[in-house]
């Protein structure tokens, strides 16, 4: 049995080639020796998002808070809200974040294939991210 203690994973800002705007990366759990899952909470900043990416295992999005916007390549702009899970297929390519005028944070899950997680893309535009609230 392993306890992780509250505090031991220290809050890190999302890096801003993997987001735009305010976003908070607070690990929940790391991949161990003999597993391939981890998970973080991560908190938007109204208008935050991620970049476009794609996770070879799929990943998964636990709303917890907030209002907040998801999408897959060629698919429209998704509303989310507490308590709503999605699931990303493996290498659907897409992103997701905030809205524009409401924060929101989300539990996300991913696994490692071959010791990938994700792979980062491009940022996602303004003009790809407007919507109306």
């Amino acid at each position: 049995m392993k306890i992780t203690k509250n505090g031991q994973i220290p809050s890190m800002k999302g890096p801003e080639d993997w987001f735009t705007g305010s976003v908070i990366v607070d690990g929940l759990y790391q991949q161990e020796e003999k597993t391939k899952g981890a998970g973080a909470l991560v908190t938007f900043s109204p208008g935050a998002r991620t970049a476009w990416h794609t996770h070879p295992a799929g990943q998964t999005l636990i709303i917890q808070s907030g209002l907040g916007w998801v999408q897959k390549e060629g698919g429209p702009i998704e509303e989310v809200r507490p308590g709503d899970i999605v699931y990303f297929e493996p290498d659907e390519k897409h992103w997701h974040g905030a809205s524009a005028n409401k924060g929101m944070s989300h539990i996300a899950i991913q696994e490692a294939v071959d010791g990938e997680v994700v792979t980062w893309m491009e940022h996602v535009t303004d003009e790809q991210y407007s919507k109306e609230d």
